[in-house]
């Protein structure tokens, strides 16, 4: 596999193995004009040059391949022991922030924290990572994939959600969840956490090709929820009485959710947000995806 710096030292997505392409017909469209003819596809803008590490290890799980996302501030690895030194680190800034979330508060939690992930990462339910700032490698926080949904292959009744078809190892969700994020409190206010988001849904979009990421927060944390609704994503609504918060209160819970069509939109917001920081990341290729709502798969032009 071959090596290539990226443009202008900007964002750069490490894949740790090759990751299978979809290809189907172009939606039918019928929101322009109503006609139901086939939507003519929109040029791609040059694409950048990827630099592509090869996969050192896949569990055998409906799990998609590990990678590592890197920015110009903060970089994704998947979440290892190797990081429990820094979450506890990281967890024990502003612990009166972590009301809704989540965090491991010493060295013996994080180790637990870690060894939870690991354990639905090998289960096929979530795809962990450690947020790691690019200046100085520090452990800065923590964001996960999860809810991991596949809708290739026979339609079956009642659905079976979470499990692949095929093979496990080649495993690609079609629709997912970022979330049980928190970052230190030295992060915040520095874009770590939108270039996180930014890595994430492009990881999302345009490599696995999702049509759907979701995100949710406690309907309580307006931290959270203004994070989010700044990224552009939309609100779905608020589940109410949907689960038991940390305090053990019966929580309501906000859904806001990216769809694959709303993703350029979404990602320049973000760009621009980015912009306006000391570090702004490169912008991402812009190839053209669309999808045929039969196949249920994907179609890059």
């Amino acid at each position: 596999m071959g090596f290539c710096s990226g443009r202008g030292g900007g964002c750069i997505l490490f894949l740790l193995a090759p990751v299978p392409k979809r290809s189907v017909r172009p939606r039918a469209s019928s929101d322009a004009d109503g006609s139901g003819k086939a939507s003519t596809p929109h040029h791609s803008r040059a694409a950048l040059p990827a630099r592509e590490i090869p996969c050192s290890w896949k569990t055998r799980g409906s799990v998609p391949v590990p990678v590592v996302l890197a920015g110009r501030t903060v970089r994704l690895e998947p979440l290892a022991m190797r990081h429990a030194e820094g979450l506890a680190r990281a967890g024990a800034q502003d612990r009166a922030a972590y009301a809704y979330t989540p965090v491991p508060d010493g060295l013996e939690a994080a180790h637990d924290y870690i060894a939870r992930a690991l354990t639905d990462q090998a289960a096929g339910r979530a795809l962990p990572f450690a947020l790691v700032t690019t200046a100085d490698g520090r452990v800065v926080g923590s964001t996960r994939f999860l809810e991991l949904d596949y809708w290739r292959g026979p339609v079956v009744w009642p659905p079976v959600t979470g499990v692949p078809y095929g093979d496990p190892l080649t495993a690609v969700p079609d629709a997912a969840e970022i979330g049980n994020t928190w970052i230190a409190g030295c992060a915040r206010g520095t874009g770590a956490n939108a270039e996180a988001k930014l890595l994430m849904l492009h990881h999302a979009f345009e490599t696995w090709g999702v049509r759907r990421i979701t995100l949710r927060a406690d309907a309580r944390n307006t931290r959270s929820r203004a994070a989010i609704e700044r990224l552009g994503a939309t609100c779905e609504g608020v589940r109410r009485a949907h689960s038991r918060g940390l305090d053990g209160v019966v929580r309501d819970t906000a859904f806001y959710s990216v769809l694959h069509e709303e993703w350029p939109t979404v990602r320049s917001i973000i760009e621009l947000r980015l912009s306006a920081t000391a570090q702004p990341p490169a912008p991402f290729p812009r190839p053209h995806r669309s999808h045929d709502d039969a196949a249920g798969q994907l179609l890059l032009t």
